[in-house]
């Protein structure tokens, strides 16, 4: 039997959920809340296994109860329930602990699906906000490529692949038309830059922060 407790500011809302979910026979709900505060404390009284909780609430936010309660009360499961498919709700709700992430627009029995999913401890978004987070991770994997190669000039990276494909010195000055001296300076500057010791670790790093994948993106 999974004990939920409904948090919104809207009753309407909250009768037209508990009306819902106590038609499931493994459904009860021990109580509602229509504040932040009174969830923490209704949480904190009942210690249900899923809140099924507003994103906007009078006072403080349905993201900022949720990590109170996810705080306070770990095996409790927070599921944001809500009109706003915004980037930021989104992400600052995972943030804050919540292990669904769910449309007002959803279906009844979507609805019903998606609690007993958080209810066994798995984690759900809302179809329609799943697209939002890859595009975010994907955004912050090239970001974090973007600052390992920061530091280094055009021709240094050139250099760096160079290395990283196993080339000598004498090979990279052929390859890029310059003087063995020239090249050995540019992969002493890249070792300086990237605070390593040797072009193993230098190819390793290459390699580990996906300088190949990295120089494709900016030549287009």
């Amino acid at each position: 039997m999974l004990r939920i407790l409904i948090v919104d500011d809207h009753e309407v809302v909250r009768v037209g959920l508990r009306a819902l979910l106590e038609r499931h026979p493994d459904f009860t709900v021990v109580d509602e809340a229509a504040t932040a505060r009174e969830a923490l404390q209704k949480a904190l009284l009942h210690k249900p296994d899923v809140v099924v909780m507003d994103i906007r609430l009078p006072g403080r936010s349905g993201i900022q109860a949720c990590h109170d309660i996810v705080e306070k009360l770990p095996d409790t499961k927070v599921i944001i329930l809500t009109s706003y498919a915004e980037d930021e709700l989104l992400f600052d709700a995972i943030t804050a602990g919540a292990c669904g992430y769910v449309l007002k627009q959803i279906g009844s029995d979507d609805l019903i699906r998606a609690i007993e999913t958080v209810g066994r401890g798995e984690a759900l978004l809302d179809p329609a906000v799943t697209q939002k987070v890859f595009e975010r991770v994907r955004e912050a994997a090239r970001q974090e490529v973007a600052a390992a190669f920061a530091n280094l000039t055009e021709q240094e990276l050139r250099v760096l692949e160079l290395v990283a494909e196993g080339r000598t010195n004498r090979e990279i000055a052929q390859v890029l038309f310059l003087g063995e001296g020239t090249v050995r300076n540019y992969v002493s500057s890249i070792l300086s830059k990237l605070g390593l010791t040797n072009r193993a670790e230098a190819a390793a790093y290459a390699v580990q922060h996906n300088l190949r994948e990295y120089l494709r993106s900016m030549r287009g």
